[in-house]
């Protein structure tokens, strides 16, 4: 099931997803889409609509559900593109979660660039620029990577803000999860693209009083469990995910 991100959903909370509860850790798990039929094509797919999963892309999806489901996530955020949903409907269908498509999960626009074959785009000097100094590129007719990652960023604010105490699953794409991620750290926006995030791979972000961490990048593998524990006191504490590693 799919419905709009502006549209209150409140569905009791499923496998062991514990409800909204102020003062604890919230968690973001941040995942991209699995390979998609235009791998092989050598172009640059952007907002494109209709890339879909390719054969191993539904492979990597199914896998994401097996790695996902004893995680206590209560809620599902995907880009409207339909790669990014068909990557996230597995794991909908285990938890019985709807997927909320979310406009500011969108890939970047890459304006008059989107669907030109990587191979061409490569020759124009612009190309360089984009590659050294990112933070001060416009894509032709597109965005800038410094407005993707204000507009992302703004949307995980807004969405961790509504799920308090939570875990979410929250489906996007390469840049836009490496322009994020470069911002948690605080790294600089033109150094971004040293992050690697892999296709159908989770990071995530953890948010508490004392601020963000970044607790893991680029997951492949096992991912470490997330829970709330109640002391004697019938204090919660965190369990949080592993020290931060890149895969």
């Amino acid at each position: 099931m799919i419905v709009s991100s502006e549209k209150n959903v409140d569905a009791a909370p499923e496998n062991g997803a514990a409800p909204s509860k102020p003062g604890r850790m919230t968690y973001l798990f941040l995942i991209r889409h699995g390979e998609n039929e235009w791998v092989e094509t050598g172009k640059l797919a952007g907002r494109t609509p209709e890339v879909h999963l390719n054969e191993k892309g539904h492979q990597q999806s199914a896998g994401l559900a097996e790695r996902l489901a004893n995680q206590p996530i209560s809620a599902i955020y995907s880009s409207p593109l339909v790669r990014c949903v068909e990557t996230a409907q597995p794991l909908s269908e285990r938890l019985g979660l709807p997927i909320r498509e979310e406009p500011g999960l969108l890939e970047v626009d890459y304006g008059e660039w989107r669907g030109g074959e990587l191979k061409e785009l490569s020759k124009k000097p612009e190309w360089q620029l984009v590659q050294m100094y990112p933070s001060g590129f416009r894509f032709p007719g597109g965005e800038t990577l410094r407005e993707v990652q204000s507009r992302v960023v703004e949307t995980l604010e807004r969405i961790r803000s509504e799920h308090e105490g939570e875990a979410i699953a929250l489906f996007a794409h390469g840049d836009i999860l490496r322009t994020t991620l470069a911002w948690y750290l605080g790294a600089p926006l033109d150094l971004f693209q040293r992050i690697v995030i892999s296709t159908a791979s989770v990071s995530v972000l953890g948010f508490h009083h004392f601020g963000p961490r970044v607790l893991l990048v680029n997951e492949t593998g096992e991912i470490p469990q997330v829970r709330w524990e109640a002391d004697k006191s019938d204090k919660e504490k965190e369990i949080p995910a592993e020290t931060a590693k890149a895969n």
